[in-house]
């Protein structure tokens, strides 16, 4: 999770993955599209979001900051297809400019003020910053912030204090003396907290009831990291309210990922919503290996939040580790996308998954299976990693996914319960009035593979737009052809 600093360490989760076998072909039955999620007006038909960071981002790349150097790949951004950008914790942390912006210490601080030894941020200053959002909105590209609204750390000062008969003389004096009240007079002392952290992984002291909601058997808990914030007291509620509002307005926000929701009191996080969202787009961590757990926080929130989809991430980490051998029948109907592609956001992985300080768990072999499953699929709003475009070479290729996203990915969806098997998996868009739709193959198998598949296309010549596989296929009257697909690869058979 976002909020687990280099070097945290957690309750080990469990990956056990349920495989569903079908006993007859069946098809999904169809959803809105992006547009009209109920949790957001905001997000754009067969939109596609970027994680637009990595834990540990350089303070300077080539002389430029973080914030510099998003803006700066704007039109890039934007010809690529990526239709909104997720921003990284834009406030100062604890450790000032090294801070990821997890650990956080004012949340006013846009890189404005010099707290914690720097004014920039570890991304930049709040004119880089700015200058960032102005770039992308120049070019379409919807703006997500990360919002860390569970937890603050790096006091200024120690307060001592009594509770119910225990003395305690802990770091909950938040004054921020270099803002000067700037922006909002509110200060946080020990009675706005529940609890505070002794050192990491050295146990807590606590003096109020810890205020969480008790979903998955107590994996949802609220002592997570450094002052734990009281959102049973409404002091906090409403300032917190206040602040992003404020945060909306000062950037001009189109949307929000909620850093650990499971963390928090889940009344506090729907006055939030219902205060500060209003028609945008959100989507929450809540780190559940269960679609019905996720379900049930879904029902809990109301439908306000989407969530991202834990499960089809360790499905894909699962395919991942078989590297081969693993039975490719279990991506049917896989994950919260599949129960409820509008309220999720499918991803393979993130900054978290990728850290060995955090939640490692990533997806090693196999990726590019697993970037074009959730590309092309009806369900689910799709985010792609910064780090597995950019770093790790998948651009190009996700970037010609994307393309067939936004030319083909329309109509009805199928799934050929029948046809697959360990190795071969196939999914169809049936396409609408004026997009063509899609027959997408996967193969982890170690040869070529091919299976005879009645198909939307009838009396059709199609071509792989992915160029992994050359030629044409055609099929018959009823749709009826042979679809290939390489080794170890993808192919996106489309109508000419």
């Amino acid at each position: 999770m976002s909020h687990f600093l280099r070097g945290a360490t957690r309750a080990s989760l469990a990956a056990t993955l349920l495989l569903a076998a079908c006993a007859k072909e069946s098809t999904t039955p169809t959803t809105p599209s992006p547009t009209a999620l109920s949790s957001s007006n905001a997000t754009a038909v067969n939109g596609v979001m970027l994680q637009g960071f990595y834990w540990d981002v350089p303070q300077s790349t080539s002389g430029q900051t973080w914030w510099q150097v998003l803006g700066g790949k704007a039109t890039e951004f934007n010809t690529a297809g990526f239709t909104a950008v997720w921003l990284p914790p834009a406030y100062k942390g604890a450790a000032g400019g090294y801070d990821d912006g997890y650990g956080v210490y004012d949340r006013y601080d846009l890189g404005e003020f010099n707290q914690k030894g720097s004014v920039a941020t570890r991304y930049g200053t709040l004119a880089q910053l700015q200058s960032c959002v102005s770039a992308l909105h120049g070019k379409g590209i919807q703006v997500y912030e990360d919002m860390v609204m569970n937890h603050f750390m790096g006091a200024d000062a120690q307060e001592s204090f009594t509770y119910n008969g225990t003395n305690y003389n802990v770091w909950t004096s938040f004054t921020y003396p270099a803002r000067a009240n700037k922006y909002s007079t509110y200060q946080w002392h020990y009675y706005n907290f529940n609890g505070a952290q002794q050192a990491p992984n050295n146990g807590w002291y606590q003096w109020n009831p810890w205020d969480f909601q008790p979903y998955n058997n107590g994996d949802a808990y609220d002592n997570l990291m450094g002052c734990e914030v009281r959102y049973a007291d409404v002091n906090q509620v409403n300032e917190t309210v206040k602040w992003g509002n404020w945060m909306t307005t000062t950037l001009g926000l189109d949307g929000y990922r909620i850093d650990a929701g499971k963390h928090m009191l889940t009344s506090f996080l729907n006055t939030w919503f219902d205060n500060v969202k209003s028609t945008r787009f959100a989507v929450s961590e809540v780190w559940f290996n269960s679609v019905s757990e996720l379900q049930s926080y879904i029902s809990s929130t109301g439908g306000r939040t989407s969530l991202f989809d834990v499960p089809l991430h360790y499905t894909f980490k699962a395919m991942s580790d078989g590297n081969g051998s693993w039975d490719m029948r279990g991506l049917e109907f896989a994950g919260l996308t599949e129960a409820d592609g509008v309220h999720s956001v499918s991803f393979v992985d993130n900054h978290d998954t990728d850290n060995p300080g955090g939640l490692y768990s990533p997806v090693a072999n196999l990726k590019q299976l697993a970037y074009a499953y959730i590309l092309m699929r009806e369900k689910g709003y799709p985010c792609v990693f910064y780090k597995d475009y950019y770093n790790y070479g998948l651009g190009a290729q996700i970037k010609t996914l994307m393309g067939i996203r936004k030319a083909n990915a329309y109509g009805a969806s199928y799934e050929y319960t029948s046809i697959d098997d360990a190795d071969y998996y196939a999914y169809s868009r049936a396409g609408d009035s004026t997009h063509k739709g899609l027959m997408l193959v996967l193969n982890d198998g170690g040869s070529t593979q091919s299976r005879g598949i009645t198909s939307p296309f009838k009396s059709a010549t199609l071509t792989d737009k992915t160029g992994n596989y050359s030629g044409t296929i055609t099929t018959d009257a009823n749709g009826y052809g042979n679809f290939p697909v390489n080794s170890r690869s993808w192919s996106v058979w489309v109508p000419n």
